[in-house]
């Protein structure tokens, strides 16, 4: 492989850390298929190449299947190895066997000679030395690197005593980096999980009727709120948490794979008007119990039992990082329309067309029996918004929304999740500056919604911002790291800012992790298709209809892809199958079909249609699927006609 110059270094001696990488098995690996070999060597020079950037690192050169990076700080270069590391760990939980990319990584702080773009030097020699020390996914440092990074880092470094190295006099002492997924059930080396990440884990039913079980689902919901008004938490979101519903795992591993410290827990028991509510706290590194408490209340005492599990919260944690923060007013509201609105929060989270609706028409009666509950109209807005595209009357139900959001705002104008509802309503009728100040001010209120950072990354995306689309999007995964649509919409956004072998690998994750899901299916054949990777595509494509027969969303992706591939017929064909005036679906596959043919005169017909409709796609401006629609002249008046910049 050739040698990289690090740019614009001027030749001399410098205290410098080196990096020093080196895939596990490669020689084996390149004698039983070269070819296979060489692609392995592309995904993973593709992996890596991003970090070294990042962590204020300099690509030095390359040596065949090893990099060799110089880092001005030792704490950037451990920093950027661990990330590497992490990456490739979730790269490989997904690929097969033969397509693993194992690494071992080596790091030494010491003198180097710059000279004619390279560097020389015992830091060099020693890191190529300790990097073989290192275990596969493993990262191993010399005794001058933990000096200078001790205390200063998440992660437990173990001392694997002192090593001869070869051709360097004398002995050194190397460390290990313990990498999280290392960790043994009771080691004492475990993982430091942050315990300002918290999950609140379903509660629970023990009611006698089994159809109280939606009790412990909206108080479980109503839990999240509330301890997201403990400042300083960062809390797991709805969807990720309620995959723990009725399954029987141990703290610690919930903690690994929602990377959380602490977890909120219990039950509760409902009869008629009396309640038993039992929380408790865990840490989930040790299992050990922070916090547990029994109430035994009347219904109407519902809101008071709340509050007290967040301070308790709070006052669990204090000593380490927290206060309670300023909350919303305690809602006065009957026990008779809260019951029925833990209902509807139930059948909302469900999602389906029938759930939606029975959402709806609860969150309506809740409004009837009390007007002025605020979050009641925030979450008739959000059945609503999801009913918008399987409903026939689609305007219709936006301006009901719309109604609904501004009652939300007017009775609670610090209630975050009424912001978010006027949002919603404001990016269905391409009011995009008016949504992104709404969004802003929701994220002010509740820095934990998880829903307001992903119509925030949409919003960037609609004015042509990638990066803080993409940003935005992280951040929404964060909070929702099981949610297979919050990773989608990640991998999507990172496909749209160019970062396609990341969105590959995340999709690859996503596919194993959500196995009944077609979404990542799906946009694993979208990403394909734009790396011109068709036979993948095509592969992708099929394994997503095979799960989800008919949906129309497959139809337009197959056509998009033929017409990738110069044939017509079959995006014709995908166009035929499509052909319904009155759905939003048929005007986006004319937009992105008709523009891969280069028929722009009937692609802009249906866009300004869209345009009138409020029906348009929001991230048109970035979404390299669309590329020969912006190089039209005409899309700056559509993007006038839509409020965004031309």
């Amino acid at each position: 492989m050739a040698s990289v110059a690090v740019p614009g270094e001027q030749e001399g001696r410098r205290l410098a850390a080196i990096m020093f990488t080196d895939i596990v098995g490669f020689t084996a690996s390149t004698q039983a298929s070269e070819a296979r070999a060489m692609a392995l060597l592309e995904t993973h020079n593709a992996i890596l190449r991003p970090y070294f950037p990042e962590f204020n690192g300099r690509e030095v050169k390359t040596i065949g299947d090893s990099f060799l990076v110089e880092f001005d700080s030792a704490l950037d270069a451990l920093r950027c190895a661990a990330e590497i590391q992490s990456r490739l760990h979730g790269y490989n939980e997904a690929a097969t066997e033969e397509g693993k990319i194992r690494l071992r990584i080596g790091i030494h702080l010491g003198d180097v000679i710059h000279k004619g773009g390279d560097v020389f030097g015992d830091a060099v020699n020693i890191s190529s030395r300790i990097q073989p020390l290192a275990e596969p996914e493993g990262v191993c440092i010399s005794r001058q690197v933990y000096d200078q990074v001790r205390n200063k880092f998440d992660l437990p470094l173990v001392s694997l005593g002192p090593k001869t190295l070869k051709n360097v006099e004398g002995q050194s002492e190397v460390f290990r980096l313990v990498m999280p997924w290392e960790r043994k059930e009771g080691a004492p080396e475990g993982v430091r999980l942050d315990p300002r990440r918290i999950a609140v884990l379903p509660f629970v039913s023990l009611s006698p009727d089994p159809n109280d079980e939606y009790f412990a689902d909206g108080l479980t919901e109503e839990l999240i709120t509330k301890v997201s008004f403990v400042q300083g938490l960062e809390v797991i979101a709805r969807t990720s948490a309620m995959n723990y519903k009725k399954k029987e795992k141990n703290a610690s591993e919930i903690g690994r794979e929602l990377k959380v410290g602490t977890l909120l827990e219990g039950s509760v028991r409902k009869a008629g008007n009396r309640i038993r509510v039992t929380a408790q706290l865990i840490n989930a590194s040790t299992e050990g119990n922070l916090w547990a408490e029994s109430y035994d209340r009347d219904l109407d005492d519902i809101f008071e039992v709340q509050s007290s599990v967040a301070q308790n919260v709070a006052s669990a944690l204090k000593l380490k990082l927290l206060a309670v923060g300023e909350a919303e007013s305690e809602p006065k509201v009957g026990s008779e329309a809260y019951t029925m609105y833990l209902k509807a929060t139930h059948f909302l989270g469900e999602s389906t067309p029938s759930t939606l609706r029975e959402a709806r028409r609860l969150f309506e009666e809740v409004i009837k029996k009390d007007p002025s509950f605020a979050r009641a109209y925030a979450g008739l807005v959000r059945a609503l918004w999801n009913l918008v595209p399987i409903e026939p009357d689609g305007r219709h139900i936006i301006d009901l929304a719309e109604r609904a959001a501004e009652k939300a705002v007017e009775l609670a104008p610090e209630l975050a999740e009424a912001h978010v509802a006027m949002a919603d309503v404001h990016t269905a009728m391409d009011r995009f500056e008016e949504a992104r100040a709404e969004l802003q001010r929701a994220i002010e209120l509740n820095p934990n919604l998880a829903v307001a950072y992903d119509l925030l990354g949409t919003n960037y995306m609609a004015f042509g911002m990638p990066e803080e689309g993409t940003a935005a999007f992280r951040k929404a995964y964060s909070l929702d790291p099981l949610s297979a649509g919050a990773g989608v919409t990640l991998a999507q956004a990172l496909r749209m800012d160019g970062k396609t072998a990341e969105a590959l690998e995340l999709l690859e994750k996503l596919r194993v992790l959500h196995p009944k899901s077609a979404a990542p299916l799906a946009m694993l054949a979208v990403t394909y298709t734009q790396n011109g990777d068709f036979a993948k595509a095509d592969e992708s494509l099929r394994a997503a209809e095979a799960l989800e027969p008919g949906d129309p969303e497959f139809e337009i992706y197959k056509g998009w892809l033929a017409a990738k591939k110069g044939d017509r017929a079959q995006a014709e064909e995908s166009l035929r199958k499509l052909a319904d005036p009155t759905k939003s679906v048929y005007s986006n596959a004319v937009v992105m079909i008709r523009g891969e043919l280069g028929e722009m005169d009937a692609a802009y017909e249906e866009l300004m249609k869209m345009a009138e409709r409020h029906s348009g796609y929001a991230s048109i401006k970035v979404d390299p699927a669309f590329a020969p629609i912006r190089a039209d002249p005409r899309f700056k008046d559509f993007c006038v006609k839509v409020g965004l910049p031309p």
